[in-house]
């Protein structure tokens, strides 16, 4: 029975490195392709922000599902915060493939660029600590599940956060 679980643990750790890696190169390349014909999808911008939002609350809210031992809820918080996380990475990148960038030229620029780059750098790192904590959930390792999500948590939460207010700051300068 060991070498099965250490089996199906190598197999989901494979599928967490593929997906962690792959993710950020996808979306790199992605934002190099731009799809002259199709009509700008300027519509998105505070749809995907608001996901971000949602998904903030649903972080908070399964924090607080957690402590109050509703696990079966907490869970279901979770994965739809992953589905919002997704959904919000697609819609993401639809966007910038139909839609010239934006500039930001505001009165607080260094603050904006600020917690941009702090936002993308993060959104990277924390693809592979969801993973990882989702699948030591889903594996029912729970103590192994708690010691990756002390640093999950609060990251996932911050790039959440601040992908709203990066929203909110660069909106005036949507064209």
């Amino acid at each position: 029975m060991k070498n099965k679980t250490k089996t199906t643990k190598r197999k989901y750790q494979l599928w967490v490195n593929v997906v962690s890696v792959a993710i950020p190169i996808v979306v790199a390349l992605l934002f190099k392709v731009r799809l002259p014909d199709v009509e700008p999808l300027s519509f998105l911008p505070p749809i995907y922000a608001s996901i971000n939002g949602l998904t903030a609350l649903l972080l908070v809210s399964a924090l607080i599902a957690i402590k109050n031992n509703k696990r079966r809820l907490h869970e279901g918080l979770m994965k739809t915060a992953i589905a919002c996380s997704l959904l919000f990475l697609v819609m993401y990148v639809a966007y910038h493939m139909t839609s010239d960038p934006s500039s930001y030229e505001g009165p607080v620029a260094t603050l904006y660029f600020s917690i941009l780059i702090s936002h993308i750098l993060l959104s990277i790192i924390v693809i592979p600590l969801v993973l990882i904590s989702y699948v030591r959930a889903f594996l029912g390792e729970y103590e192994s599940h708690k010691k990756i999500v002390k640093f999950a948590y609060p990251i996932w939460l911050y790039v959440a956060v601040t992908g709203v207010i990066v929203y909110i700051m660069i909106s005036p300068y949507y064209v």
